[in-house]
């Protein structure tokens, strides 16, 4: 009997790692999407590429798929989930609450005797499945899907135009086995863990720290790509800096042997100058609001830091690097430019940006580092 998945989001991680990775596992791929040119697109060929670049390179053939509008036919993918064996979604963190009505409601429409309902949200957020298991448990129960979180690793630079995907040979795929009370489903590339918080915190607080650190810096200093930016040696310099705080981390709080994150340290930075995936640093720094929350790249790793008594000056000057990003069209940057120039004090600014209370440790250094913005 063949195995079905239901995909939300055909973007470029959707269709050229997620979907990837269930094909080769032998699931026929649904794919869910409010885009009525991708879902156009994808329902009029019948197979796309995935192109691996880099160590070991290859060229995947993805088929066999489906692709429905959920905006015009929300009904016929409540319809899939009610008969699906998996659910995922590779649509940003912040559209998961838009998924959650469609995923209750095919809850609601599955058989009482279907096999629970495996949903795993992929997207570059801490805990990504339980935001979205929120959104669900609020419309309805719950009692027969299986909510797992999970930790994905995988440079997709930008692409231009066409279903078929460019993307690095790399790639990690962590799932928590703990929800499950049987076995795991059997999907290629996944590995299992019964600890999920290491995983997800060193891909956070180093490839997505080095990346976005290499970006605002490298604007900063009037560079395009990120490949060019960290071949300059003060810049790549700053980089290695705030690595090595966020490392500093990392062996402390989840016993990561020092060699070992510095081995994925130099496996990251020559990640993300693979020339094979020219990215530039103004499409890295977009959404700079995001990426300066609570718990993200910068103020997490950083405010742990504080927490222990640890410096952190060197992700405080990123984040300095980060406020100063100026990008017309990226709609954070705006909002976060003209929150800085609304005459708001920089006490109130730092909060507002950092989600951090008063009283945290971090917190009077970020105020300086605004108020260094403040004064230009």
């Amino acid at each position: 009997m063949t195995k079905t998945a239901v995909h939300f989001g055909a973007g470029n991680i959707g269709r050229g790692f997620v979907a990837q990775f269930l094909h080769a596992s032998g699931y026929e791929v649904v794919f869910a999407d409010v885009s009525e040119e991708l879902i156009g697109a994808l329902q009029s060929q019948s197979s796309y590429e995935v192109i691996e670049v880099g160590e070991n390179a290859k060229t995947h053939v993805v088929d066999g798929y489906r692709a429905i509008n959920s905006k015009s036919h929300e009904a016929d993918v409540i319809a899939e989930i009610a008969k699906a064996d998996i659910v995922t979604t590779a649509v940003g963190a912040r559209i998961l609450r838009f998924v959650a009505p469609v995923i209750a409601a095919g809850l609601a429409a599955r058989a009482a005797d279907a096999a629970p309902l495996v949903i795993i949200a992929c997207e570059n957020a801490i805990n990504g499945t339980d935001l979205l298991a929120t959104e669900v448990r609020a419309l309805g129960p719950v009692d027969h899907a299986v909510f797992a979180n999970c930790a994905i690793d995988r440079i997709v630079p930008e692409q231009h135009g066409g279903l078929d995907v460019t993307i690095e040979s790399f790639f990690e795929w962590v799932v928590d086995r703990t929800p499950f009370k049987g076995e795991t489903p059997d999907i290629f590339g996944v590995t299992w863990v019964d600890d999920l918080a290491p995983f997800i915190e060193r891909k956070l607080f180093t490839v997505n720290t080095a990346h976005a650190a290499a970006a605002y810096h490298g604007i900063d200093r009037g560079w395009v790509s990120i490949r060019e930016a960290l071949a300059t040696p003060e810049l790549q310099a700053e980089v290695r800096a705030v690595l090595e705080e966020t490392k500093t981390l990392l062996v402390k709080k989840h016993g990561f042997l020092p060699d070992e994150q510095q081995k994925y340290i130099e496996k990251t930075l020559v990640r993300i100058s693979n020339p094979h995936l020219p990215d530039t640093c103004e499409r890295v720094g977009r959404n700079p609001l995001r990426k300066l929350s609570r718990n993200e790249r910068f103020i997490g790793p950083a405010a742990q830091l504080a927490e222990l008594g640890l410096p952190a000056w060197d992700l405080l000057n990123a984040m300095g690097a980060a406020l100063r990003f100026d990008v017309p069209d990226d709609t954070e940057s705006v909002e976060l430019q003209a929150l800085l120039a609304s005459g708001t004090p920089a006490v109130e600014i730092a909060a507002t940006i950092s989600g951090l209370e008063p009283q945290h440790p971090l917190f009077p250094h970020l105020v300086e580092v605004v108020e260094l913005r403040l004064a230009r």
